[in-house]
């Protein structure tokens, strides 16, 4: 079979679409996927990088990918939950139980998988699972969102905080979000109460009250944040633990999230999808041997939504 591998870490140029790649088998709590679309987060390429190789060393050549969606042609031991032929979505990575999903076949464990939301295709279901459980694992399992809270979510027209801003109106928060000027209808269109150009105004002086803040860009952007929150609130960010110190000045509550992908998240959010409250954000969708192109685009195009691979 054909598969994305890279056998050192570095820039674009590592990354070849290789042949004759071993089709894997299903093993123990697994199950083998013929990939139809896969889709490409920012941690692929910090991975590629070597970003990441202090706490996730690779052993190479590693199949690259996570986030896909397939037709399962084979189970392993121990598996009830899924059968030959089902249409299923979630994260094949080579470090979580998998074995990459930029491929045309990969196996994924279990408890990271879940039938695919029904009324999309195989492509809008690639884009979904890394961004769509990172919102619903920030806004209701930690955050516990609820009607009428007000959350500011940074990076509203990003791949996570697009799908971020639809799960909180899905849950009747009032939404202010912040993007770059091109993005502002964007995200308006999402359904972002407030819409804010960081370029242009200070979020952290026009804001403030709010019950949460859900981050996705970090930096002083995270720092700042504390300002709007009212006492008790709440930051979750994706970039890394925010600051104790600021948290006990302004008496709120920091968590430094690192997504989890499971099986119930991956049901929640297809129900999501379902019901019409959720929509999926692709924004190119490149062929399976223009991988470096995507790559390319995902790290320096600044994309609304996801970069998906057709394969």
């Amino acid at each position: 079979m054909k598969a994305v591998q890279i056998n050192s870490y570095g820039g674009v140029e590592v990354l070849d679409v290789v042949e004759n790649v071993p089709k894997p088998k299903a093993g123990l709590g697994q199950v083998l996927v013929e990939i139809k679309a896969a889709s490409i987060n920012p941690f692929d390429w910090k991975l590629r990088a070597g970003l990441a190789k202090d706490y996730l060393p690779l052993e190479f050549p590693v199949t690259m990918g996570g986030d896909f969606a397939g037709v399962v042609t084979e189970v392993g031991e121990d598996v009830s939950d899924f059968k030959v032929g089902d249409e299923i979505y979630g994260q094949a990575a080579s470090y979580g139980g998998g074995s990459g999903s930029f491929a045309e076949f990969a196996t994924a464990a279990v408890d990271k998988i879940a039938k695919k939301p029904k009324n999309i295709d195989f492509i809008q279901a690639a884009s979904l699972p890394l961004v769509g459980v990172s919102g619903l694992q920030a806004l209701e399992f930690h955050i516990k969102l609820k009607k009428d809270q007000k959350i500011l979510i940074h990076g509203g027209a990003g791949g996570i905080g697009s799908i971020a801003v639809q799960i909180a109106k899905a849950l009747g928060a009032y939404v202010a979000t912040t993007v770059s000027g091109d993005d502002l209808e964007y995200a308006r269109a999402l359904g972002a109460d407030e819409v804010i150009d960081y370029h242009k105004e200070d979020f952290s002086k026009k804001i403030s009250g709010f019950d949460a803040v859900f981050d996705t860009v970090g930096g002083e952007t995270l720092d700042k944040s504390f300002l709007v929150l009212k006492k008790g609130g709440m930051i979750v960010s994706m970039m890394g633990e925010p600051s104790a110190t600021l948290a006990k000045k302004y008496d709120v509550v920091v968590v430094g999230q690192m997504t989890d992908g499971t099986t119930e998240r991956l049901k929640r959010l297809a129900d999501l999808v379902d019901s019409g409250k959720v929509k999926p954000q692709v924004d190119r969708v490149f062929k399976f041997d223009k991988i470096r192109e995507a790559f390319t685009y995902q790290e320096t195009g600044h994309p609304r939504g996801k970069v998906l691979l057709e394969i």
